[in-house]
């Protein structure tokens, strides 16, 4: 499943995230949702979010 969609996203998910410096890399950073910032229901790039960590980037995958 892919992070493009709000609705899909909920906190204690599991997910991988690209950070901003890290966008032209694609590196992925794997963490857990502490919180959603995208209020869109979707977006192209994925749904911004921060996780346990205080890392704050975009899902590109969600983990089961």
């Amino acid at each position: 499943m892919d992070g493009k969609k709000r609705a899909h996203i909920r906190q204690g998910l599991e997910v991988r995230i690209v950070l901003k410096q890290d966008q032209r890399s694609g590196k992925l950073t794997e963490g857990v949702v502490k919180d959603i910032l995208t209020n869109s229901p979707s977006h192209p790039h994925g749904i911004k979010v921060r996780l346990t960590s205080c890392a704050v980037g975009r899902v590109k995958k969600v983990c089961n």
